[in-house]
């Protein structure tokens, strides 16, 4: 892992997570009846899991407000979600009272131009390989993994292993 990253990873207290096209692929699903049907990654759940179990804790920051992005967040544990946030900027401030936090203690991973403004503050700024050229060139650190394929894990291990707490977390799995 790139120094810098480690460095920046270490002091990380909250993921802040966008929904379409990093917990999911992006792509907008819909069913005979309308409904929108978005697929998760298994990977991601367990990491946001495992992350949590460390001691950092999660929030979604989304522009909408799809009741299943709230079950799917119930499912994997997350602390709080954050919806119909076009500016996403706007609750940062929300971010940082809630969790007690200062802004180089939050990682946030996103893929849009919407997320610019909230990516140029926080501490450790993500984007996945699917995201737009704008935010690619803006972030320190690109994930292999894409949107919806593991790329939220992959953040959550860096900052486990960053923080020293990956072996302990994932210990019992190791027997």
């Amino acid at each position: 892992m790139d120094k810098r990253i480690r460095a920046l990873a270490k002091k990380i207290k909250l993921l802040v997570l966008d929904v379409d096209g990093v917990l999911t692929d992006g792509f907008l699903y819909y069913g005979n009846d309308g409904d929108e049907v978005k697929a998760f990654d298994v990977r991601d759940g367990f990491g946001v899991y495992l992350l949590k179990r460390s001691g950092v804790s999660v929030a979604i920051l989304t522009a909408k407000g799809a009741p299943l992005v709230q079950k799917r967040a119930d499912e994997i544990r997350v602390d709080k979600v954050y919806k119909d946030f076009h500016y996403k900027i706007e609750a940062l401030g929300l971010l940082k009272r809630d969790f007690k936090v200062r802004e180089n203690e939050i990682c946030f991973i996103g893929d849009e131009l919407l997320d610019l403004p909230i990516l140029k503050r926080v501490g450790l700024a993500v984007a996945v390989p699917n995201a737009v050229s704008d935010v690619k060139k803006l972030v320190p650190y690109v994930t292999r993994a894409w949107g919806g394929r593991g790329a939220v894990r992959e953040v959550c291990e860096i900052i486990m292993k960053a923080q020293g707490t990956w072996e302990k977390v994932t210990e019992p799995y190791r027997r």
